[in-house]
């Protein structure tokens, strides 16, 4: 490694729940700027937007604070730059309680960095500049090889290197939840409990046309070579696809699929819904619940965290989103 991507040690947490690891977030973590736009620019064109707003981002550092605030024992592994913004996303994980033993600060490289544009009906636009992200390898899943084996979920996305995510296997004991974001083809899928794709990376994964019809939904996520497909659905919801078998059960009995409505909301920012709705199914997994059951949730969460602006911030506390079980 060149000297200027040294690795630091990394700070002690300073505060998490006690007891085991339950949901381990393999991932991004971003500085966010969102600006809200009358309009998504079209391409050459400039659009006059509003201020910007700093929040923290980053697909895997978002799902790890959606798991959290739910209240389950959650760590993060992944890099950040020995930069301000590094040391302020800690900061941010520390504050909703994530483990960041195996959050590492990389020196001379900048924290990823991600530009957000917000339409009035809550669209979002967005340009991630890695940085650190980039330098997360699969000697750092090793070295969290603790952590991740004593999860009961180890959940991962798409904004880190690929041999990263293909490293995870040979390490998780529990379900193996992948986040196809942002969707790449040839990414080898049999390792994986479950795949959580929106519609449009699930065609990426399939290699088709991404499709309103959800039959041909259905059909794509069937072509999948994994146990578990969950589709979100934006406004419409979200579905479940099994294959077999069952991952939780392990028990065959054919291909199902089950579609489950959006919550009745008017969305203002759908910036980490999925995000939210990934935290959520890893969350009520860990409690118990089926697929179906921590699906139907998930759509809740991610349900109310669009009537919030920003990522992180819009993530809500179990409070504000009851028991999968209610």
């Amino acid at each position: 490694m060149a000297d200027a991507e040294r690795t630091l040690e990394p700070m002690p947490p300073e505060s998490s729940r006690p007891g085991p690891i339950e949901i381990a977030v393999v991932g991004s973590a971003n500085v966010d700027l969102s600006i809200q736009v009358p309009r998504i620019p079209a391409p050459g064109e400039t659009v006059l937007g509003g201020d910007t707003a700093r929040g923290s981002g980053g697909k895997g550092a978002n799902q790890a604070v959606a798991a959290s605030r739910l209240g389950r024992r959650v760590a993060f592994v992944g890099r950040v730059g020995d930069d301000e913004g590094g040391l302020w996303l800690r900061e941010r994980l520390e504050d909703d309680l994530v483990d960041v033993r195996a959050l590492l600060s990389t020196r001379g490289v900048p924290t990823g960095m991600a530009v957000i544009t917000v339409d009035p009906a809550g669209e979002n636009s967005i340009v991630v500049a890695p940085g650190a992200n980039r330098r997360v390898t699969p000697h750092d899943v090793n070295a969290a090889d603790t952590i991740l084996a004593e999860a009961s979920v180890v959940l991962t996305q798409l904004e880190i290197p690929l041999d990263v995510v293909a490293a995870l296997p040979s390490h998780t004991r529990g379900l193996l939840v992948l986040n196809p974001a942002p969707a790449q083809p040839g990414v080898a899928l049999g390792d994986y409990d479950l795949v959580v794709p929106n519609r449009g990376e699930l065609a990426v994964l399939a290699g088709a046309d991404e499709t309103p019809d959800l039959a041909v939904v259905a059909d794509q996520a069937r072509s999948l070579d994994t146990p578990v497909v969950v589709v979100t659905l934006g406004a419409q919801g979200a579905m479940v696809v099994r294959n077999e078998p069952d991952p939780l059960t392990g028990e065959a009995g054919g291909p199902q699929v089950v579609t489950l409505p959006a919550l009745p909301v008017t969305a203002v920012d759908t910036t980490a819904a999925g995000d939210s709705f990934c935290g959520a199914l890893a969350a009520a997994l860990v409690e118990g619940a089926t697929i179906v059951q921590a699906a139907s949730w998930a759509v809740r969460v991610a349900g109310v965290t669009v009537t919030v602006r920003g990522a992180q911030d819009s993530l809500p506390h179990r409070a504000a989103v009851g028991s999968w079980e209610d």
